[in-house]
Formats: C-alpha cells, structure tokens, sequence
C-alpha cells in the first residue's frame, strides 16, 4: 500500500481530508482504465487516499473479503468513512459532490444531463472499445476487430462534441471528461491512432495540463 494524493491538500478542504487520510481507501488494478480515471480525479483534487492493488489474476476480487465490499467482484473500489463506494462513475460522482467545487458535477438540470451523458458513453462506446482493446492489446482475449470499430465510434462521437467546445459537457471541465480521457488517451498504446480525431487530441492536452494531473501507471 501507499499513500496518495497527500503532499498538496487543498486549504478550505484541509479538515476533510486530514480526518480522510487516515481510512481513504482505493482497491485498485493498475492496469485498469476505471481505476485511472478515480486516480486522476483524486489527484486533481489533492484528496489524500491509500492505494491498495487487487491481484485480478490471482483472483483476489472474488475472495469473501473482497465480495462483502463489491458483490460484482470488480475495481475500482473506494471505502471511505466506513462506506464502500464501487463503480468507478459512482466513486466520481461520490467525490465531486464530497471533495470538489460544484463545477465538477453541475446541478444545472440540461448541463447534469450532458455529463450523465458522457458519462454513459464513457462507459460504452469508449470502455467496450477502446478499453477492450487496450486489454486485448496486453493479451486478452477477443474480438479486437470490433473492439477498435467501437472505439473509433467513441472517438468520433468525442471529436464531433469537441468541435464546438473545450470540454465535453460544460464551459469548464466536469467528471464527464475525467470518465472519458483514459479511454482516449490509451487509444494510440492499443494501435488506434489519434490523428483523424485532432478535437481529442487537443482536449487530450487540456486534461494534462489541469493542476495535479497524473499518468496512467501501467
């Protein structure tokens, strides 16, 4: 395990994330594009947390233990003041209304239905494409002929939102662009170029400049 997140806590969030650093904890698959993005967003909003690698492999996602935090057996898990949060958009969700300004998750009606949007292309288009084939790319298997041709449907969907703003939902960045940059940011490691997509492309270095960015680790 070890600690994250805790060299630049916040000043008007210092309370919460002092009484956090001692039990934030993240069950996590490095690899993982869904565990990237809970990753990326803790970093960027210098929330203090544990990391704790989950064996995928070896099958520690299935032991009891592991079940009685997530019965689908699936990372990214976050417990947090004794509650287990999974599903890496629900822990988003959960830590922009906890940890972030308001702007991360707008209450806005028409502007939190184009994050949930997002969201759900995120986890679609984008995770069973360009996810899928990231994983097939490192040894999976499956059909990487389909998994490239959701991708590049995801991607095209990205670039043809991103052609009438910076970001994908509002003025201003929001968790939909955290759920959908690991996805499209990996494209290129799984063989998908990003060049017929330069909107992606630039929202790509949008998002890497953003204070506290982190990389993927794997």
């Amino acid at each position: 395990m070890s600690a994250k997140g805790c060299d630049e806590v916040r000043p008007h969030l210092q309370a919460v994330f002092i009484k956090a650093k001692y039990y934030m904890k993240l069950y996590d698959f490095a690899p993982s594009h869904n565990c990237y993005k809970v990753r990326l967003l803790l970093a960027i909003l210098g929330v203090c947390y544990r990391r704790e690698p989950v064996d995928l492999f070896g099958g520690a996602s299935h032991t009891s233990e592991f079940l009685a935090l997530n019965p689908r057996g699936q990372v990214p898990v976050l417990e947090d003041e004794g509650e287990a949060i999974w599903d890496s958009t629900a822990i988003l969700v959960y830590l922009a209304r906890k940890y972030g300004e308001p702007d991360w998750l707008p209450c806005e009606p028409y502007t939190l239905a184009r994050v949930a949007r997002w969201l759900a292309v995120a986890q679609n288009e984008l995770l069973y494409g360009l996810g899928r084939a990231h994983w097939l790319s490192r040894g999976g298997s499956g059909d990487m002929e389909e998994a490239v041709r959701r991708g590049r449907r995801g991607l095209a969907l990205l670039d043809l939102q991103l052609a009438v703003g910076t970001w994908l939902a509002a003025p201003h960045v929001t968790i939909a662009d955290i759920a959908c940059y690991p996805h499209a940011s990996l494209a290129p490691e799984a063989g998908v170029a990003l060049d017929n997509y330069p909107n992606v492309m630039r929202w790509c270095r949008s998002v890497e400049a953003i204070p506290g960015y982190v990389a993927h680790l794997a």
